[in-house]
């Protein structure tokens, strides 16, 4: 089943993009290259195969469990630029879904999509298209989009990846200065072809059809730091603001990542969904050597809500993690990792990862008592050369008990496989 806009396109973004439209002329005197729409052309092929298992393992649960199987497809197009003033380009994305086993007692994993009386669909599939125009060394992009941003990051975690449709510029004119701006008008979820309005997660039946953005990130230290700047507004429902700071660092052998993000967010508007108020502070370090690598996060929400963001999206929280995102209000958390590359060892492409989480003070009904921890394993292979080159193999394991939330054990094994069709 394939779903597509009940207006045309152009239309329904019109109003959003003249402001973008009007910033173009001021990015830059430069000229796109020459030719190249052909020639920096690039066509891939993305497949993977999910095995996703899900077991309640709390007494009275509704459902036992969650068992499916699916096949994704993922066809990726980009053109490279037509030469002039304007260079000129299409970016093409095609997905293709297909049930493998699926049971109505054992389906709403979020693999695939349902039909009403819960059976699984056998197959659901989806086209979408991106014109971009680009001015010296800015982009702007219009149509089927996956935005990868601090404030609206894509969920790419089940079988094919979450898009919007929208608008996204971005100016790169100054050296370590990227500017940002933008609107989403829809989603499509990540087991859906149709294209809905926007909502906030956990508060479904209220929608709006204007996500808007702006960012500015700058990059200065010889590129090892990063500061960034973000604005969000999910209209009506929620504004957002966002500043994040990274840096990278290398101290007696140890190559050193580190990361801290706070978001502040508020009521929209007309508040569709009245008051809200959310602040939320994220701690990450992680420090690697000969294969090694040790990670330390610390998580902290404040405000009588949880994380504010789009319906079906992530965030770069870093407690953010395979089944829970310990963002529950007034939650705070810390979180323990540890991965090993193989290559240290002469395996070259063979991983793994282990984490340990611990949430507590999350807001209940009874009182700030809510508690939960979270372990996750990973274990992932892909091939390093000959026929079977790009071909990946990755079992992932988490097991999470808390005294608010759904007590689960998951299994994922996900087989993938990249082709270069140009």
């Amino acid at each position: 089943m394939t779903a597509f806009p009940s207006r045309p396109l152009t239309r329904r973004l019109a109003p959003g993009l003249l402001p973008l439209a009007a910033l173009l002329p001021l990015a830059g005197n430069g000229w796109a290259s020459e030719g190249g729409f052909i020639d920096d052309a690039s066509l891939n092929l993305g497949l993977r195969n999910l095995c996703f298992n899900r077991d309640f393992r709390q007494g009275g649960a509704a459902q036992s469990r969650q068992e499916e199987w699916g096949q994704g497809f993922l066809l990726q197009a980009r053109s490279g630029y037509t030469g002039g003033a304007v260079g000129l380009g299409v970016d093409l994305l095609g997905q293709l879904g297909l049930k493998l086993d699926s049971n109505p007692d054992r389906a709403g994993s979020g693999v695939l999509p349902r039909h009403d009386d819960r059976r699984a669909a056998d197959d659901w599939s989806r086209l979408g298209a991106a014109l971009k125009f680009r001015v010296s060394a800015s982009e702007l992009k219009v149509g089927e989009l996956m935005p990868e941003l601090p404030v609206l990051l894509r969920n790419d975690g089940r079988l094919l990846p979450q898009t919007f449709q929208g608008a996204m510029l971005g100016v790169r004119e100054w050296q370590g200065l990227t500017l940002q701006g933008g609107q989403m008008r829809s989603v499509s979820q990540r087991n859906s072809s149709d294209m809905e309005d926007l909502s906030l997660e956990g508060r479904g039946g209220v929608f709006s059809d204007r996500f808007n953005y702006a960012g500015a990130e700058y990059r200065f230290n010889e590129g090892r730091s990063q500061v960034g700047l973000w604005q969000a507004q999910l209209q009506d429902i929620y504004r957002q603001s966002h500043l994040g700071f990274s840096h990278q660092a290398l101290l007696a052998g140890w190559a050193l990542n580190g990361s801290l993000l706070y978001f502040y967010g508020r009521e929209d508007g007309n508040q569709r969904l009245g008051g809200l108020d959310n602040r939320a502070f994220s701690a990450f370090v992680m420090a690697r050597r000969s294969g090694h690598g040790l990670g330390l996060g610390y998580q902290r929400m404040y405000g009588d809500d949880g994380m504010l963001q789009v319906a079906g999206t992530s965030t770069p929280l870093a407690n953010d993690v395979q089944v829970r995102n310990f963002a529950s209000p007034e939650e705070r958390s810390w979180q323990l990792r540890y991965d090993y590359d193989f290559s240290a060892l002469g395996l070259p492409g063979l991983t793994l990862m282990g984490r340990y989480l611990h949430g507590d003070h999350a807001a209940t009904a009874t009182g700030r008592e809510g508690r939960t921890w979270e372990r996750d394993l990973d274990l992932a292979y892909v091939v390093q050369s000959g026929p079977l080159k790009n071909l990946g193999l990755r079992w992932r394991n988490a097991t999470l008990r808390s005294n608010h939330l759904a007590d689960v054990d998951e299994n994922r094994l996900i087989l993938s496989y990249s082709l270069a069709l140009d």
